[in-house]
């Protein structure tokens, strides 16, 4: 009986080797992965696609069994962290709290905003309040993980309590601390966001396509997160095979930014494109106006670009949003002594302005004046980019 006890302790029921054992983690950490991603964030976070209801039952199962999460309270937390972004009331912003305690303690912030029942009262609505959620999955979120680690502890025996630990740190290192933490302070941007989103790679497979985070704050609503030709999002694979099973429903996508020819004047609908993709003309303004306006007028002063520290050329992008006074000033007098840098900038100033006008006829007669001004302009690269934005236009988004 004792050396039967000692058996069990050491290999549990299965007698799985490391190997073995690595697999199991990591196929059950994926399936975790893969049910906050398409579960929480995607589908009751920001409703860009709908599950069959036994599937999306599935995944709230997962989450309680390997997370102990509460649906009402992710979603909750997660929509203030997006309505609040780079504030004081962001529940996990590196710029206020600094980028090593949401790295590594981002799921203390994450319980401390559990507690805060305004927010889960304002921003959780719409999550599931089915007799489950009452009495099972809210009230006794605990017994999820306890029936994981009793269930690892019978298949590998003590080595499963071990392997349980690391499925528990597993979110909240992927999810509120990288997601959360380098995903506001690390990589690159495709479009210049309000916030400090970046990507962290533009292969999203690890954590579920949640490294494309500067993609998901510029479309948030967007089941699908790969923007460009070049990023895999594994998340939007799964949820096409779902939707190919009759399993899944996608809601919204991004769409894509046209133009069409022939486009004299401004119309609705260049407004409705320049309002919708707002982020991506704004970072071509940054990149066809604003950078080669820089570069043309530093040649002709004898001096380059990398003269001005990185920060202050890419704070150009924003305005400046996120510099300190002294770093401000000191792009403020860059912008100064070039004549026209300043002028763009003006112009990039105003375009922001006329994208926050309520109305749809005020800011198309100011979106018109702008390009008519803009052309007039005598600065060659924002005289193409406001031809180019009259003929902007919204097109379906590709599959």
């Amino acid at each position: 009986m004792f050396d039967a006890l000692l058996a069990f302790l050491n290999d549990g029921l299965t007698g799985a080797g490391f190997g073995a054992m690595a697999l199991f983690f990591l196929i059950v950490t994926q399936m975790t992965i893969f049910s906050v991603t398409l579960y929480l964030h995607r589908s009751q976070a920001h409703r860009g696609v709908d599950f069959h209801p036994v599937l999306a039952h599935a995944f709230r199962f997962w989450c309680w069994l390997t997370t102990a999460m509460r649906t009402r309270e992710w979603v909750a937390i997660h929509r203030k962290h997006h309505a609040r972004c780079e504030t004081p009331d962001d529940p996990h912003s590196p710029r206020f709290f600094g980028i090593n305690r949401v790295l590594w303690r981002g799921v203390e912030l994450y319980q401390i905003e559990t507690h805060n029942r305004d927010t889960i009262e304002k921003y959780g609505k719409g999550a599931p309040e089915d007799w489950l959620e009452r009495h099972l999955y809210t009230p006794l979120n605990w017994l999820g993980p306890t029936t994981m680690l009793a269930i690892d502890f019978a298949l590998f025996g003590v080595a499963g309590i071990a392997l349980w630990a690391l499925q528990m740190a597993w979110i909240p290192f992927w999810a509120a601390g990288v997601v959360n933490g380098l995903g506001h302070w690390w990589g690159y941007r495709n479009f210049e966001t309000r916030d400090t989103a970046t990507n962290l790679t533009p292969w999203g497979v690890w954590i579920g396509g949640e490294e494309l985070h500067n993609n998901h704050h510029t479309f948030p609503s967007s089941a699908r997160f790969s923007l460009r030709r070049w990023e895999f999002d594994i998340g939007w694979a799964a949820i096409r095979l779902f939707e190919t099973l009759g399993l899944a429903r996608v809601l919204r996508v991004a769409p894509r930014l046209d133009a069409r020819p022939n486009i004299a004047v401004p119309d609705s609908e260049t407004l409705k494109a320049v309002l919708a993709h707002r982020y991506q003309v704004m970072t071509e303004y940054f990149r066809t106006v604003t950078l080669p306006t820089l570069r043309e007028e530093m040649q002709q002063a004898g001096e380059t670009v990398r003269s001005i520290p990185r920060r202050l050329r890419k704070s150009l992008a924003n305005g400046g949003q996120w510099l300190d006074d002294s770093s401000r000033r000191r792009i403020d007098a860059i912008i100064a002594q070039r004549p026209n840098l300043q002028t763009v900038a003006e112009y990039r100033a105003r375009l922001t302005q006329l994208m926050e006008l309520r109305g749809s006829e005020a800011s198309l007669r100011a979106l018109q004046q702008w390009v008519r001004e803009a052309e007039a302009s005598g600065i060659q690269a924002l005289e193409l980019f406001s031809a180019r934005l009259r003929s902007y236009a919204t097109a379906p988004a590709r599959a």
